[in-house]
């Protein structure tokens, strides 16, 4: 059922981005009366559909093959290729008889509609659930293996990475990683330490599953009324710090410890106050005690839908921003960024195993700008060699040839091929190890 709701999740999102950046083609040709031939969701690849129908004098279709969608400009070189109309005289109704200006709006118009989507989608977010976040001041990391390694010890509260001072706990690993941090200074007990980050490692902090959790102390909120020590007398405040002799600093110690003392009567050393107390507890069969424990430093903005605007513009710049951080990062093949990449595969574990409306729209807004700036790469093929190639003649009058064209987008079908092929063996070899 998890893998049902997942594979929903996934086929209804890439659908929906899918048409939405087609759409964008789609309405600047007609507002411009350039005819489109095709307008498809997913490719009918040898001509195979699952359904088609016409209107207005195009060809609308759902192809067999969901790693796309197109829209089917006349006149234009694009990945249909499709040369026989171009042996022609231009007519009035094609994408080349239109000067340039227009032609920028046509092969630009999918990506303004996945921004244009992604501002609505995060307008949206801001104005229902408003926006919270783990602070990172006063929070305490808890070091994995890797952090350990890189010079971080687990207790750390981390002040600042070279010049940039984080707000965002959640935040961290992508920014040593997309910022080139060379310096973490962090606060170690009473003590300010500077952390040099060997860049060697990078590759490491990119494809490490998380490079920080939360050192959250064992501070209990409340105890769980139908648990195993609803009566056992411990309060709100109380910390933890040992369970059956055996120090517990933070919470991932506690889960080792009570792991082991399953369905065991122990002592609980509590600290209360200026007072230490054994309280004897009992450890389920699960290895839990029945308690909630008080959460991390979360900070939370509510917004009105008037102010949810500008915060929603706000944040799709700033994501923007940082996916073309990672995008720089994927040209580094020293950073191993291309490690990452993925297909359909990895979007899909993406998606969690229940239908959650907040985490949907979100995935899909961040979907949307992926698409969008991924579009933009100035490789023939993509929207991006488009745009170029008509800057290009908006810049000097004059219009790169056909032959130029053809060459140019054969190059760049070669080199997405290229890319699928290294998106599926990751998520291969992924699902392999």
């Amino acid at each position: 059922m998890d893998t049902l709701i997942k594979a929903l999740q996934v086929i209804l999102a890439l659908s929906l981005l899918i048409f939405i950046h087609e759409l964008g083609h789609f309405m600047w040709a007609k507002i411009f009366h350039i005819r489109v031939d095709k307008f498809y969701l997913f490719f009918d690849i040898g001509g195979k559909r699952i359904a088609r129908w016409r209107w207005g004098g195009t060809e609308f279709g759902i192809g067999w093959l969901p790693l796309g969608g197109y829209c089917k400009i006349s006149g234009m070189v694009d990945e249909s290729m499709d040369l026989e109309q171009m042996k022609s005289d231009p007519q009035p109704w094609e994408y080349r008889s239109h000067p340039a200006w227009q032609r920028l709006f046509v092969t630009a118009g999918g990506v303004l509609n996945n921004f244009i989507f992604a501002i609505i989608c995060y307008i949206g977010i801001m104005a229902v659930w408003g926006q919270s976040y783990i602070a990172n001041q006063g929070t305490k990391v808890f070091a994995s293996d890797l952090a350990y390694e890189m010079g971080f010890r687990t207790g750390d509260e981390i002040l600042s990475l070279d010049d940039y001072v984080p707000e965002n706990f959640a935040a961290l690993q992508a920014d040593i990683a997309r910022r080139n941090v060379h310096k973490a200074t962090v606060l170690r007990g009473s003590d300010t330490l500077d952390i040099y980050i060997d860049q060697a490692m990078i590759s490491e902090v990119l494809n490490a599953p998380l490079l920080f959790d939360i050192a959250l102390p064992f501070v209990i909120d409340s105890v769980a009324a139908d648990g195993p020590n609803a009566a056992s007398g411990l309060l709100h405040g109380d910390r933890v710090v040992a369970f059956g002799g055996k120090d517990v600093e933070f919470l991932q110690d506690a889960r080792e410890v009570l792991e082991g003392l399953r369905g065991a009567s122990i002592d609980a050393e509590v600290v209360r106050g200026a007072d230490t107390l054994a309280v004897p507890v009992v450890v389920d069969t699960a290895g839990r005690i029945g308690v909630y424990m008080v959460m991390p430093n979360i900070k939370k903005q509510e917004y009105s839908v008037l102010t949810a605007i500008p915060a929603g513009i706000k944040l799709t710049g700033d994501t923007i921003r940082g996916y073309l951080q990672d995008l720089r990062l994927l040209a580094t093949p020293s950073t191993g960024a291309y490690k990452s990449v993925g297909s359909f595969i990895a979007i899909g574990q993406v998606f969690p195993a229940i239908w959650d409306w907040f985490k949907f729209i979100n995935i899909i807004a961040l979907l949307s700008i992926m698409l969008g700036v991924m579009n933009l790469i100035p490789i023939p093929g993509l929207d991006g060699g488009h745009i170029v190639f008509t800057l290009f003649e908006m810049i000097t009058g004059r219009k790169p040839g056909e032959k130029f064209l053809v060459i140019a987008q054969m190059i760049g079908m070669i080199l997405l091929i290229g890319l699928m092929v290294l998106a599926f063996g990751n998520d291969i070899g992924r699902l392999i190890h």
